[in-house]
């Protein structure tokens, strides 16, 4: 198996016991084993188990924001912009669920340089939302309501989908960010006559 093969084997392999054992109950013979790689061999192709952790909870990190920048920074108006913005974060998560598991829980078990380095991405990432929201509030598209609380309500419910979510569901990711964005906006969307 190339080495390149080996190491995404290697990272899919720690996602999924990460995300059942926690990061701190995974051991190296543990990813070893499941990996079908000795201990001894296994640091051909990482340096230490956060290394491993660092590099899902970053790919994640990429993930969201690669995703939603292009929404969010693009054109259109700003019901049009949350409704997709909200099926690209849903699709990050179905698409990633062990490694988006991980990515919500298991950050703050890195070092201190490198949780930095997740926490500036992740800051980064809820400024895009909070972007969107001064926008759709400028625009009139949405009510006058406090930003901050309606940026952690969308994202909360959002994140909340790695715990229920279902591949073989009858639900795909796109129905349900569907979904969530109509019951969101039925509460964020200004309409003539509703209070502010």
């Amino acid at each position: 198996m190339p080495k390149v093969a080996r190491k995404e084997k290697i990272l899919e392999k720690a996602s999924g016991l990460f995300r059942n054992k926690g990061y701190h109950g995974t051991t190296i013979r543990d990813i070893s084993e499941a990996s079908g790689i000795l201990s001894g061999s296994l640091y051909a192709h990482i340096r230490s188990k956060e290394d491993l952790l660092f590099e899902i909870t970053d790919r994640g990190a990429e993930h969201f924001l690669q995703s939603v920048r292009p929404i969010i920074e693009g054109e259109g108006d700003a019901i049009t912009k949350l409704r997709k913005a909200m099926v690209a974060h849903v699709q990050v998560i179905t698409d990633h669920l062990e490694a988006a598991t991980v990515f919500f829980h298991e950050w703050k078990s890195l070092t201190d340089e490198r949780r930095h380095m997740i926490q500036t991405k992740r800051d980064e990432y809820e400024g895009l939302w909070a972007q969107l929201l001064v926008e759709g509030m400028n625009e009139g598209c949405f009510r006058k309501v406090d930003e901050k609380f309606a940026r952690l309500l969308i994202l909360s419910a959002m994140n909340g989908l790695y715990q229920w979510y279902q591949p073989d569901g009858e639900q795909t990711p796109i129905e349900v960010a569907e979904r969530y964005a109509s019951i969101l906006l039925a509460g964020l969307a200004h309409r003539e006559g509703s209070a502010l």
